[in-house]
């Protein structure tokens, strides 16, 4: 649900006030541009209960991060975010949602050198649950977007998704979890880049309705696991006609349930 109601402290109008898990959280996110849905509130909701200290790389305004949190899935959290605009949305988020001593934000690029990660506070085998949601086409697919935050948000080059796994596995802590959604398009690249870092890996397929193919995947890694992978069955975002959310993924939106994987 849009507030639309654009804080103060932006100029021209150029952000708005949305509501997430039924209003339980409130974000400041770009009106054009790159902008939270149901992925990221759902990368948010699969992170497993009890985790102590949740990363989320490429937080854009930390929406997934704040779910996490919001649901009482983590105690605190750390916000990566490369462009100056939106990492300031995310650090104003952090603060308007009541998270000011659970939650920090970084602003750095995933892509930055190790030795630059560190200095901007990005901590080595520290965390127990990563989350991302990196760029989904690569170079030459789909249509670059013309908002510069937008368009890193969507293309990436063909490397790009094996260097945030390596960021990835850098930061987790061992046994910690890496948890990315990702368009199923996409799911050999993926396992390629989780495969050679990650054991344990769980793919859990998302169609937009049953008996159609998935459009989208979640895929949840445990660092230092040598378990096998394991794909489960598909889950229907909707039901067979309408709009409307299939009851455990309208749970989860409203704010009442995390994903149960």
């Amino acid at each position: 649900m849009s507030l639309d109601q654009p804080r103060d402290f932006v100029k021209h109008q150029t952000a708005t006030r949305d509501a997430f898990l039924g209003g339980r959280i409130t974000l400041s996110q770009p009106r054009t541009g790159f902008r939270a849905g149901f992925d990221s509130v759902l990368l948010g909701s699969a992170v497993r209960p009890g985790r102590r200290h949740v990363l989320d790389l490429g937080a854009g305004v930390g929406t997934a991060a704040l779910v996490a949190l919001a649901l009482g899935l983590a105690e605190n959290a750390t916000l990566v975010e490369k462009h100056e605009d939106t990492f300031a949305l995310a650090k104003d988020n952090i603060f308007d949602n009541g998270f000011g001593e659970r939650a920090e934000a970084l602003n750095l690029d995933i892509l930055s050198r190790p030795a630059d990660r560190s200095a901007a506070g990005l901590r080595d085998n520290h965390y127990d649950a990563v989350i991302a949601n990196p760029p989904f086409f690569g170079e030459g697919q789909g249509t670059l977007a013309p908002n510069s935050s937008r368009a890193d948000a969507r293309h990436m080059g063909l490397d790009e998704l094996d260097a945030w796994m390596r960021c990835a596995a850098g930061a987790a802590a061992a046994g910690g979890e890496v948890i990315v959604v990702y368009p199923a398009s996409g799911l050999g690249s993926l396992l390629v880049a989780m495969g050679a870092r990650f054991g344990a890996l769980t793919v859990l397929p998302i169609a937009p309705r049953e008996g159609q193919p998935a459009t989208r995947i979640l895929v949840r890694g445990i660092k230092g696991s040598r378990a096998p992978l394991t794909l489960l069955s598909s889950r229907a975002l909707h039901g067979e006609s309408g709009r409307d959310f299939a009851p455990q993924f309208d749970a989860i939106f409203r704010g009442t349930a995390a994903l149960d994987w």
